[in-house]
C-alpha cells in the first residue's frame, strides 16, 4: 500500500511541476499567457491530491485542516486559470495581477504541503 501511495505522490508532484513549470516558461518569456498545459497540470495535481486525501490505512489521522486549505487554494488557482483564459480569449491578454497570482498561489500550495 505504501508503494501505491508513493506513486500517487509522484503523480501529484508531476502535476505541480507541470503547472508551475509552464507558468515559469510563460513568465520568463514575458508573454503572460494561460496555456492548456497549465490546465492539465492543475487537473493532474488536483486528482492526485484528492486521492492522497483518502485514508490509506496509515498510522495517524489525516490532517483535515491542511487538506481543506490546500483544496481551497487549488480551487482558487483553477478559478484564476478559468478567468484568465476567458479574458485571454476576449482581449488577447491576461491581466498581470491575475497571472502573477496564479504563480504565487501555486508556490503557496507547494509550501503548505512541505512546511505544514
Amino acid at each position: 500500500m505504501e508503494i501505491l501511495r508513493s506513486v500517487v505522490v509522484l503523480v501529484h508532484l508531476i502535476g505541480f511541476a507541470t503547472l508551475f513549470g509552464s507558468w515559469i516558461v510563460e513568465a520568463a518569456s514575458g508573454r503572460r499567457e494561460i496555456t492548456r498545459i497549465m490546465h492539465w497540470g492543475l487537473a493532474i495535481a488536483l486528482v492526485a491530491g484528492l486521492a492522497l486525501a483518502a485514508p490509506w490505512g496509515l498510522d495517524g489521522d489525516p490532517n483535515y485542516m491542511k487538506i481543506g486549505v490546500k483544496l481551497v487554494v487549488v480551487i482558487v488557482i483553477g478559478a484564476l486559470l478559468g478567468i484568465g483564459g476567458a479574458r485571454q480569449k476576449r482581449t488577447g491578454e491576461v491581466p498581470a495581477a491575475l497571472f502573477w497570482l496564479i504563480g504565487i498561489l501555486t508556490v503557496l500550495n507547494a509550501a503548505l504541503a512541505v512546511l505544514w
